[in-house]
């Protein structure tokens, strides 16, 4: 087995030389690389059209691959579809239409079971006493709950299957200050569960506080990397990046 493979092996998530895009023409990413090690919890930040989504995308089967390589616990999965992967244990959280809102809270968790019902009552008990306002709002409806709380359903039922990683795509988007800090505390949970995490983040400097690596990519390539507390004092990333996205997000 070559140093690589054994990398890939050992890692929940390994992306090598990743280039793609939406169209024939075009590439967003232009040779990612990224891991992300069983219960590690990753954050990948950059300017907007860096390809962050696009890298959460292109792992998740959902655009051409051209070259570069995705490998899950070292079996490949380059362009495997998102529905195929769940059953392999990765849970997804899009960052928008995340609830079925006419659905009470209980029906989406259910969705989330759609592969194997039978786990829905164990896994249930284990989402709601991670999340005990899961369990005590049901049965009312995901519509009418607060934007942190819909963000909430919508972890719980990427949950539901016990995924070995988490692919987060900007959970704190259109929240208030505290309910943003609500979301990074529940991201911090579920990772202590023993769940690995892979989160992009529009919020640049909380993702480094909360992460234990990040990734800075621009223009679709890798154009910084290190554990958050190194990203955070890193002269360049806050001279190029943390200033600009703070700005840019009001953070």
């Amino acid at each position: 087995m070559s140093e690589q493979e054994a990398v890939a092996a050992d890692d929940v998530i390994s992306v090598r030389g990743l280039v793609g895009g939406y169209t024939a023409d075009v590439n967003i990413l232009n040779g990612c690389d990224l891991t992300v090690g069983p219960g590690e919890f990753v954050g990948i930040i950059g300017p907007n059209g860096a390809g962050k989504s696009t890298l959460l995308k292109a792992i998740l089967g959902m655009l051409k691959i051209r070259d570069g390589s995705v490998h899950l616990r070292g079996k490949e999965i380059t362009g495997t579809k998102a529905h195929a992967l769940v059953g392999q244990g990765v849970g997804f959280v899009p960052q928008t239409r995340n609830v079925f809102p006419s659905l009470t809270v209980r029906e989406n968790l259910e969705m989330g079971c759609y592969l194997k019902p039978s786990l829905f009552a164990e896994r249930f008990a284990v989402v709601s006493e991670m999340f005990p306002k899961l369990g005590t709002r049901a049965n009312q409806s995901a519509g009418a709950l607060s934007g942190g709380e819909r963000q909430m359903v919508a972890m719980g039922r990427a949950l539901m299957l016990n995924p070995s990683v988490l692919l987060l795509d900007e959970p704190s988007a259109g929240l208030s200050p505290m309910l943003q800090d609500e979301v990074f505390i529940n991201c911090k949970r579920i990772n202590a569960s023993g769940v690995a995490i892979l989160m992009v983040e529009q919020n640049a400097r909380r993702c480094l506080q909360v992460v234990d690596r990040g990734y800075v990519l621009d223009q679709g390539r890798n154009a910084y990397t290190g554990s958050g507390r190194e990203l955070l004092a890193d002269p360049n990333v806050i001279g190029l990046y943390l200033g600009t996205l703070a700005r840019a997000t009001g953070g």
